[in-house]
């Protein structure tokens, strides 16, 4: 990467010297997925290992799959990357192409080392974006939002896409409906243009999610509008400007890409180098500086007037919902009688409301949630009072996914765990072994390929083996139909940390 590391540099220092009116045209947009949170509000469907943007919270595709659709057919004279950069966390990234690949995406992802909020990561995209020597304006989405017009959305990123290339760090800004205190806000400056009906404003301020009080001040002097944390500027002008405001950030992010290592489907910045970069989030990482007259760029917001939500609570779900008519939202198998304004979601089992009002319920195989709607704000409390109790509901679903496939932990007892395990086509676990275990499979569906100390044989449906304690095995689907077994395990201790890794097709460590 070292010769590209150098490209990028010049493409920064050459071409984009901050606030110079030299520009050199650019058309290539590269769209941005930042996919690395956790959506801890949307608990009990959103988990530390498997958070919102990989759910179907409000349809049947994923947030991450509805997100990196929204900028086909964007118009011209822009031309599109048929290969978005998704910026996913290490815990998330065999999900992440799973998804990708079913809805048709070829992606570059690269894997975030450790969590350090979005301006490393974006700066991670901003450098990939051009390290082959040429420019690219990036269209920065999170993985976790809501639109409902994507053709009003494009409309807006093509405006700002033109101030971008100009130079300029844009924003979408969203002329609130309401006065909402889960979203933060930006104050407008000055118009752009007064020849120009295109909406666009300088950025006066960025202020943090308001006491009801204040947003309600803010709706009314018609001079805010909400965050939608989406931004379009050139990945040059984004490198140049941070050098200047965060010089620590792009030294620790262009040295963790420039020893980057490619994995397969992912690029793996360098663990090492990219631990020296501060976390910090976008906005005040640089955007809020570029009020500053000495800042050397212009920050500039565009309105967006397309359904837009960031989902970061269940009555924001509710809201971005369609409703019957008394307001109510039902997903899976819900009834509702008497009730008004409620939320209720199945992952399951029957959910019958009987004379609610505000409620949000919702139900999973291992938990369930039932919330005032004015109070979900304060789930995220509720689930770190979970995770201090090591309860294994704050971070994971019982039914689990894994690169080949994915398990259901049916039951459970004091000495004894029952699992629904269904491995792909062509996929297989790991060599490994137990210290504390047992284990029985029984073959429910398919064919399976057992290891079992020296020896390898095929089980059919209705057959099944015995895996002793500490013996090396592995399980694998030569078919091709996926393979389902139930398993039974029995011992002293069955955490999934007692798994010793002697060799793994997907290169996760023992």
């Amino acid at each position: 990467m070292h010769d590209k590391i150098n490209k990028i540099e010049a493409v920064g220092v050459v071409e984009r010297g901050v606030g110079s009116e030299t520009r050199v045209q650019c058309r290539r947009v590269v769209p941005v997925v930042l996919a690395g949170g956790s959506g801890t509000r949307l608990w009990p469907m959103s988990r530390e290992h498997f958070p919102k943007q990989l759910i179907g919270v409000v349809g049947p595709d994923s947030l991450l799959q509805a997100t990196v659709h929204r900028m086909e057919g964007f118009p011209s004279p822009w031309e599109v990357s048929c290969a978005p950069i998704i910026v996913c966390g290490d815990e998330h990234r065999f999900i992440t192409v799973e998804q990708l690949r079913a809805s048709g995406v070829e992606a570059r992802i690269v894997v975030e080392p450790a969590r350090r909020d979005t301006a490393p990561a974006l700066t991670l995209a901003a450098a990939l974006a051009c390290a082959d020597g040429e420019d690219a304006i990036l269209v920065v989405m999170p993985a976790d939002h809501a639109i409902g017009d994507i053709k009003a959305l494009q409309n807006a990123i093509s405006i700002a896409a033109g101030y971008a290339e100009m130079g300029a760090i844009a924003t979408l800004g969203v002329p609130p409906t309401r006065a909402d205190t889960g979203f933060g806000y930006i104050r407008l400056g000055d118009k752009l243009h007064d020849d120009v009906d295109d909406g666009a404003h300088q950025i006066a301020g960025f202020v943090e999610k308001p006491a009801a009080e204040l947003a309600e001040q803010y709706v009314a002097s018609q001079m805010y509008w909400w965050n939608s944390g989406i931004f379009i500027l050139r990945a040059s002008t984004w490198l140049a400007v941070l050098k200047r405001m965060q010089p620590e950030m792009h030294e620790a992010c262009l040295a963790a890409l420039e020893h980057a290592l490619a994995d397969g489907p992912y690029l793996r910045p360098d663990a090492e180098q990219f631990a020296h970069s501060p976390s910090d989030s976008i906005d005040y990482a640089v955007m809020e500086r570029l009020t500053d007259p000495d800042s050397g760029c212009q920050g500039v917001v565009v309105p967006l007037e397309a359904g837009w939500s960031d989902l970061g609570s269940w009555d924001a779900v509710w809201a971005a919902m369609d409703k019957d008519e008394s307001g109510n939202v039902a997903r899976g198998r819900v009834v509702f009688e008497g009730a008004t304004s409620s939320y209720a979601h199945s992952e399951g089992r029957l959910v019958a409301c009987v004379g609610t009002t505000n409620i949000v319920v919702v139900e999973t195989d291992d938990a369930v949630l039932v919330a005032d709607r004015s109070r979900v704000q304060d789930i995220k409390g509720l689930v770190a009072r979970i995770k201090a109790q090591h309860a294994p509901e704050a971070d994971s679903h019982r039914k689990v996914r894994r690169p080949w496939g994915f398990y259901d932990s049916i039951e459970h007892g004091e000495r004894f765990q029952v699992k629904r395990i269904v491995v792909q086509p062509g996929a297989r676990l790991s060599l490994q072994s137990h210290h504390h275990r047992a284990e029985h499979w029984v073959v429910v569906c398919g064919t399976a390929l057992v290891t079992r100390g020296d020896e390898q044989f095929l089980l059919s449906e209705n057959e099944s083996t015995f895996i002793p304690l500490g013996v090396r095995h592995r399980l694998e689907n030569p078919g091709k139909m996926p393979l389902e077994i139930i398993e039974v395990q029995s011992g002293s201790y069955l955490g999934e940390d007692d798994i010793i890794r002697f060799e793994d097709t997907y290169g996760r460590c023992k």
